[in-house]
């Protein structure tokens, strides 16, 4: 008897390791701005929420009127999309984050002024 609980310790022990490994693996997917969109006056978003490496990111807007690019840190606080900058236009873009600083903007002359970026740091 004594034999038959180790094994169901140690499958069970195997079990919960199996759990938190797949737990960390999956990316979590985020709409930025909900069920808003990205629009102006995002910026707070992602306060409050967790991103790690490999979560994804969706963009929902107008394309239109709006636009997302893949900017460094001085092009988010100073507003400028450099020549060369990713740029997305479909209006429903994913982005998946690298480990770090990830910086988005809208180029639309004003609407990153007027608060329409994020910061993001994955873990």
């Amino acid at each position: 008897m004594a034999q038959g609980r180790g094994s169901v310790v140690k499958c069970m022990g195997v079990m919960l390791c199996l759990m938190v490994c797949l737990k960390t693996s999956f990316a979590a997917n985020y709409t930025v701005g909900d069920d808003s969109g990205w629009r102006l006056g995002v910026s707070g978003w992602p306060k409050g929420k967790t991103f790690k490496a490999g979560d994804v990111l969706e963009f929902k807007y107008n394309k239109q009127f709006h636009d997302v690019v893949v900017v460094g840190k001085g092009g988010h606080d100073w507003c400028i999309s450099t020549a060369g900058a990713p740029k997305l236009q479909t209006g429903d873009d994913r982005v998946t984050l690298k480990k770090g600083d990830n910086y988005f903007i809208c180029s639309f002359p004003f609407h990153c002024l007027l608060g329409m970026k994020i910061a993001i740091t994955a873990e």
